[in-house]
């Protein structure tokens, strides 16, 4: 199993942030290396990283692959880039932001990465290689939320935390993330489908 953050707040050439993200959840399943199981509700969130930008839209998918954590971050790319994702300054307003959070509980760091500190040596560390779990996973609200819907039994692989253990960290960032009070058709859609079904192969 993995867990895969999504994120967005442009509109861009697939629409909306809630419809980019419904979209690229079609791509993924589309990919038959990618099985969604469980898809969170999508939050609005404050930005993170202080720059002025629109409220970001996130979710958190659980899914079974058969891809490697390389080449599932890979795959990730090429869906944030059909996206038209352009990508510049840190932290930056994104049309589709695709991160791999787990996979398979593995633990991952590049060389030279040593101990994880703040957001910016973390955003640095990102930049060597593939880091898992996500190195920024513990500092974010926006993905801990959706998180703890689809597998409210995750533990943190590296420090054993638990989800309620994290959020308890957060209390004052969790005023800045709410669940979209009216959750799409098209979301809800794909939530019920992906949980009742498994295995599958979307249409269009």
């Amino acid at each position: 199993m993995a867990l895969i953050a999504l994120g967005g707040n442009l509109h861009g050439r697939w629409g909306a942030p809630e419809r980019t993200l419904a979209r690229a959840m079609r791509q993924l399943a589309d990919s038959q290396t990618v099985h969604p199981v469980r898809l969170s509700r999508l939050w609005r969130s404050a930005p993170y990283g202080g720059l002025r930008q629109p409220a970001f839209v996130n979710a958190v998918a659980l899914v079974r692959t058969s891809l490697s954590p390389h080449a599932l971050l890979k795959l990730l790319a090429a869906v944030e880039r059909a996206a038209g994702r352009r990508r510049g300054v840190a932290w930056g307003a994104r049309t589709l932001d695709l991160d791999l959070i787990d996979h398979a509980g593995r633990i991952v760091r590049p060389c030279g990465a040593g101990r994880l500190g703040g957001a910016g040596a973390q955003h640095r560390l990102q930049r060597k290689g593939l880091i898992l779990p996500h190195p920024g996973l513990r500092h974010r609200v926006f993905v801990l939320l959706p998180l703890a819907e689809v597998r409210p039994d995750w533990r943190h692989p590296v420090t054993g935390e638990t989800m309620a253990g994290l959020l308890a960290q957060l209390p004052a960032a969790r005023a800045s993330c709410r669940p979209l009070r009216a959750q799409p058709e098209e979301w809800a859609g794909l939530r019920s489908h992906f949980q009742h079904h498994g295995d599958f192969r979307l249409t269009r």
